[in-house]
């Protein structure tokens, strides 16, 4: 098993708190079950509607990326959520990168956190590693989230979902 943070090792609570701002609600699956709308299976987050679904063993990181898609989304394509949350890569770099923004909001992850867990979870970033991505490469993902209202001019998560496609 990979080592990097599991539900299990933070404050559920706390996360499904931190989930709640932006709409979603967080469903614990029993060890062992399958997770409903996982677009990867194992132990990746699922993603239906609303609703993310977890396990204790269910990465860290997992869960932010799937409520990023949820955030990151138009009301549109929200409202049919069924495992596969779309968007074009643009999108699914500005997932990652609110992802590791998200990570400063989850006691025991944190930013750094978040990018060594992807790493060793098999992200894969054009200058090798999430760090040097997020700090050298990011400059779409981060214009994407402002002109879509999820970060303001400073960079800092606005708490709200995209609304528009």
């Amino acid at each position: 098993m990979t080592d990097v943070l599991r539900v299990a090792q933070v404050d559920a609570g706390a996360l499904s708190e931190l989930l709640r701002r932006f709409g979603l609600r967080m469903e614990c699956v029993a060890a062992g079950q399958s997770l409903p709308g996982s677009y990867w299976g194992e132990a990746e987050a699922g993603l239906v509607g609303a609703t993310l679904y977890l396990r204790d063993d269910t990465p860290i990181h997992s869960v932010l990326h799937e409520a990023c898609h949820f955030i990151c989304m138009d009301a549109h394509r929200r409202d049919g959520l069924n495992r596969d949350a779309g968007g074009d890569d643009t999108e699914e770099s500005a997932v990652c990168y609110l992802q590791i923004l998200l990570a400063e909001h989850v006691d025991g992850m944190g930013g750094a956190r978040m990018q060594n867990d992807m790493d060793r979870w098999g992200y894969s970033f054009r200058l090798g590693s999430a760090r040097a991505w997020f700090e050298q490469d990011a400059d779409d993902a981060r214009t994407w989230l402002s002109a879509n209202g999820l970060v303001d001019g400073q960079g800092k998560i606005t708490w709200q979902v995209r609304q528009s496609a």
